[in-house]
């Protein structure tokens, strides 16, 4: 895959991301409506899996830009990938265990992430009025996107777009996590 086929793919995904945020959140709002319960008793059994998913490709596509397209990220992706990888660990493994408790440590350090991935998406589209000199190189400078896709889709807007889904993803309610029949409803059940 070529730098600029990556960047339309991966650009795409974060307009995927932002329209699946906002479904999930006008359900969480119309709860009541048969079309909205369903999609959340639909996705709320795999939340876990799909915010491990989003954490996964959002670090592979920040290794990707870096180690294979040669951007160099500046100091502000640099904090957003140390928000960014540890969730692809720790989602991976509650996932798996099906810990949906990772929510009180997964959901402030993706909240972290994600204010610091709008505010450096805020200093690319306004860099005259926001500029914190001391954070940023001149070598790399955070104020300048290595590509912007589709007018306005920058890495930084990427990442408020990976970190958004995980957090809608991980506060999901209770009553549609557990899918009927699965193994912790039978275990909480028999207890």
């Amino acid at each position: 895959m070529d730098v600029q086929t990556a960047q339309v793919f991966f650009a795409t995904l974060a307009i995927i991301a932002n329209l699946a945020t906002i479904a999930l959140v006008v359900a969480r709002l119309a709860h009541r409506s048969p079309l909205a319960s369903s999609l959340l008793e639909l996705v709320g059994p795999y939340g876990l899996w799909l915010a491990w998913l989003v954490a996964l490709t959002c670090t592979l596509g920040s290794l990707y830009f870096s180690e294979v397209a040669n951007f160099t990220p500046c100091t502000y992706c640099w904090y957003q990938r140390i928000a960014m990888y540890p969730l692809a660990v720790i989602l991976g493994i509650a996932a798996f265990r099906r810990d949906w408790g990772i929510r009180r440590y997964a959901v402030p350090v993706a909240g972290i992430g994600a204010v610091i991935a709008l505010y450096h998406f805020l200093l690319e589209r306004y860099p005259e009025t926001l500029a914190i000199e001391e954070a940023c190189s001149a070598v790399t400078p955070c104020s300048v996107p290595w590509f912007t896709e589709y007018g306005f889709i920058t890495l930084a807007y990427m990442a408020l777009s990976g970190f958004a889904l995980i957090i809608v993803l991980l506060t999901l309610p209770a009553r549609v996590r557990e899918a009927p029949g699965s193994l912790s409803q039978s275990v909480s059940q028999e207890a």
